[in-house]
């Protein structure tokens, strides 16, 4: 007979807050292409699968930031304009293809036309409301919706326990309202843990203190269990590959380390859950670990699925609409050189990656020597449609060859931390699953300034903004909860990644810049409001103006931050 074992499938989506601050090349247009590409097409598989009585059971991390700006009427109407653009230039595309004799572009257009136009008539069938469809599946029991940071800050760098327990609070508040049940497991922005020692800020001059395990504050705000890399399980440490570029970050790595005690688990391996716990505490949460072995079959171009050469070349574009009609073609084809795309051909090529990644976790499974191995597969939902277009038939095919093994069963993170509660408690050292595996993306000679400002605005807004003497006054509230929104944003770790990768660099330097003088400007006012009562007409202007520029999360309470 043949052994047991389970699979989880996690979907991180996120994106950060971009409405009202830019269309493109960056802004909501990376919300556009996220919905149409990756959000859309798998709430329609998931509809396909049921329809066939097959239960995915993924585990899907929907941000609080993308919850909130999938909700906002200003995406809804930007999505549908967005749509049919994409179908009349499609449209477009094959009157040109016809007339220039390329007949094979020419019907790659009509398959675009009636992908969007699916994707269009779906998003009205569900009367554009992406999160409850997602919540009415959540609902059901079809899959599970976990949380994340609410504005996806990172975690183990901000300068207060406070802040940390802003993002997880402010982020299980909008989750419940918009999902309409609380979340059981939180996906930590960028896999990123820290656990419980002495810790100094590694900018500016602030005094050290012993701060709290991240499991700590998880355990605080009821969510049950989060997500590490698995070299936080596996390899003890991080690597580190960076430590020595940047001083701030080398002091860091060292103080870490010597703090780190690890536990005497004679063996650690990603295929349970653990109960993560700081040294010498007693608090804490379970824990579940990212398997390598699957992850390099989806995430790798070279190595991976997606690089094969029959399927859709994401680089190159036809204008002015945008749309792609070539393939890969080849491991070092240039763009110039891409064969056009057959689509019976990329459909060869999902049948055969699903079932080989099946086989994989099969193997996975029979190797194994525990009673009840799961294998966790964590990724980011855009690689599946957007960044890999063919990922999402992928993801259904792939269900679809699970029902009918009866060895591999798909279950959500809460379904197997219920059946099989962690037994073990280990300790944790600090880590990502950023290159390197430490804090070097978001920390590093082209990001230190963002954390001086962000640590500037947190030490004021906990030292200065929440006053209970002004508590009463309604004028001050609202000024104080645009702050804390204000501040969550600045908090924001995609901001110090855009930069890393400078894949969208001056984008990201002025959003920390206009948060941080934002922020500013807001701390003064309070201060005005304590002192003098009377704001200027000119600041109330700039209030109404950013409270409607960056309307998210209406139910903040910045009172309920402290610990």
């Amino acid at each position: 007979m043949a052994k047991k074992g389970y699979f989880a499938l996690v979907l991180h989506s996120h994106l950060p807050y971009v409405l009202g601050h830019g269309i493109w090349p960056h802004g909501a247009e990376w919300l556009y292409e996220a919905a149409s590409e990756s959000y859309l097409p798998l709430l329609s598989a998931l509809n396909r699968l049921t329809s066939k009585g097959i239960r995915a059971s993924i585990t899907l991390g929907l941000t609080p930031v993308l919850q909130e700006q999938l909700k906002d009427e200003r995406f809804k109407e930007g999505l549908a304009g967005y749509i049919e653009q994409k179908i009349d230039s499609a449209k477009d595309d094959e009157l040109y293809f016809r007339k220039t004799g390329y007949l094979e572009r020419a019907r790659i257009s009509i398959f675009w036309q009636r992908f969007f136009e699916n994707v269009g008539d779906y998003f009205e069938s569900i009367n554009r409301d992406i999160v409850g469809q997602f919540a009415k599946f959540y609902k059901d029991g079809l899959i599970e919706i976990i949380t994340s940071g609410a504005t996806h800050g990172y975690l183990p760098l901000l300068l207060d326990d406070r802040s940390c327990y802003a993002q997880v609070l402010e982020g299980k508040r909008a989750f419940v309202t918009n999902i309409g049940m609380s979340p059981a497991g939180i996906w930590p922005p960028e896999l990123a843990y820290r656990f419980s020692y002495k810790w100094k800020a590694p900018v500016g001059n602030y005094n050290p203190y012993v701060r709290m395990g991240l499991e700590e504050i998880y355990n605080r705000a009821g969510i049950s269990y989060f997500l590490v890399d698995h070299h936080l399980i596996e390899g003890g440490k991080a690597v580190g590959t960076y430590i020595g570029l940047f001083d701030a970050l080398k002091a860091l790595w060292e103080v870490q380390s010597l703090a780190y005690k690890p536990t005497e688990v004679e063996k650690k391996d990603t295929l349970h859950n653990y109960y993560a716990v700081s040294p010498g505490k007693i608090s804490g949460a379970a824990v579940f670990a990212r398997d390598p072995r699957t992850a390099l079959q989806v995430w790798s171009r070279d190595a991976g699925y997606p690089g094969d050469f029959a399927y859709l070349e994401f680089h190159k574009k036809h204008f002015p609409g945008g749309l792609r009609y070539w393939r890969i073609t080849g491991r070092n084809v240039d763009l110039g050189s891409k064969d056009e795309y057959k689509r019976e051909w990329a459909e060869a090529a999902l049948r055969s990656h699903a079932a080989h990644f099946t086989d994989i976790l099969k193997g996975i499974v029979s190797d194994s020597e525990l009673e009840n191995p799961i294998i966790v597969a964590p990724f980011d939902t855009e690689l599946y449609g957007h960044w890999w277009f063919e990922g999402i038939d992928w993801i259904e095919l792939l269900f679809e060859n699970l029902a009918k093994t009866g060895e591999v069963y798909p279950v959500t993170l809460s379904e197997y931390n219920s059946m099989f509660p962690p037994e073990t408690a280990v300790n944790l050292p600090e880590g990502s699953w950023g290159e390197g595996g430490f804090h070097w993306v978001w920390l590093n000679n082209w990001t230190s300034w963002t954390w001086e400002k962000i640590y500037e605005i947190e030490h004021r807004f906990f030292e200065e903004a929440l006053d209970d003497g002004s508590k009463g006054d309604s004028l001050y509230l609202r000024v104080l909860r645009q702050l804390g929104r204000e501040l969550l944003l600045l908090q924001s770790s995609d901001w110090q990644f855009l930069i890393t990768t400078w894949s969208a660099r001056d984008y990201a330097e002025r959003r920390v810049t206009t948060h941080y003088e934002h922020c500013k400007r807001l701390l003064d006012m309070l201060k005005v409001i304590r002192n003098e009562g009377h704001p200027s007409e000119e600041d109330l202007n700039f209030l109404y103006s950013v409270e409607d520029k960056d309307r998210l999360f209406k139910d903040i309470d910045p009172f309920e931050w402290r610990l």
